[in-house]
């Protein structure tokens, strides 16, 4: 089976070095970036798809439909076309509906750090080629769900997956950055490692429940912490946000 992988950064680079290792033929194409050991270069991207049995683009976004473009008149018709960005479910209908037959587009979402996993990063995909593309890297050890739904249904599980964790993280620097501004920056490490080991279950009911009963009260709690952010110096973004979302609940 031959393999073509767009876009050798981080992710590609490991996944495309990780399909080589297990045997496959893998074709890889980035402007920027040399591929790895068992990855056989190409000088663009119809290029690296030329008997492709199945596309990976791990490009950007941004480049996702371009790519694509360039890509058509090399590839066969029953190529599979997976693309791993991450992007809008809209982005990826667009590309299904740019393919216009020639090519199966499936919609993968990669589902936690690709370093130190590669190809056995968790994957969900879905669209009705997504089957075949699960077989395909699951005989060269992927780990791929596939759901139940058309393009796109992987990349809505994918962001709305990120809008907890992204956020979380912006609300985890945003709080030890004002607490180091404030000399307490190893007191809120502690105190934020502590409750997410002590996280289980009931959490989530609790701060969903917690927010709606309590959320006049929390509304002025925000309020005073993304004042006291600014008197730190500290921009208040996602304090200020959590105020006008507990607004939003009253």
């Amino acid at each position: 089976m031959i393999f073509a992988v767009l876009g050798l950064g981080e992710a590609g680079s490991l996944i495309a070095a990780d399909l080589a290792a297990a045997g496959a033929t893998v074709r890889g194409f980035d402007p920027r970036v040399a591929p790895p050991p068992g990855v056989i270069a190409t000088g663009g991207d119809a290029e690296a798809c030329a008997g492709a049995d199945i596309v990976l683009s791990v490009n950007s976004a941004t480049d996702a439909a371009d790519a694509l473009r360039a890509s058509l008149p090399a590839c066969g018709p029953d190529t599979i076309w997976a693309d791993l960005n991450t992007a809008t479910p809209g982005l990826k209908e667009l590309l299904r509906t740019q393919a216009a037959g020639a090519v199966e587009v499936v919609d993968v979402a990669l589902m936690s750090p690709v370093p130190g996993n590669g190809l056995r990063t968790p994957m969900a995909m879905s669209g009705p080629a997504a089957g075949r593309l699960a077989t395909a890297l699951g005989a060269l050890g992927a780990d791929v769900v596939v759901l139940d739904g058309p393009v796109g249904a992987a990349a809505t599980r994918k962001l709305l997956r990120s809008v907890f964790y992204k956020g979380m993280a912006a609300a985890v620097v945003e709080a030890l950055t004002a607490a180091r501004a404030a000399g307490l920056e190893e007191w809120l490490r502690g105190t934020i490692a502590a409750e997410l080991i002590r996280a289980d279950a009931a959490t989530l009911d609790r701060l969903v429940d917690g927010s709606r009963k309590h959320a006049l009260r929390r509304r002025a709690e925000m309020a005073a912490a993304a004042e006291l952010l600014g008197d730190l110096g500290v921009p208040p973004r996602i304090a200020t946000a959590s105020r006008d979302w507990l607004a939003d609940l009253i």
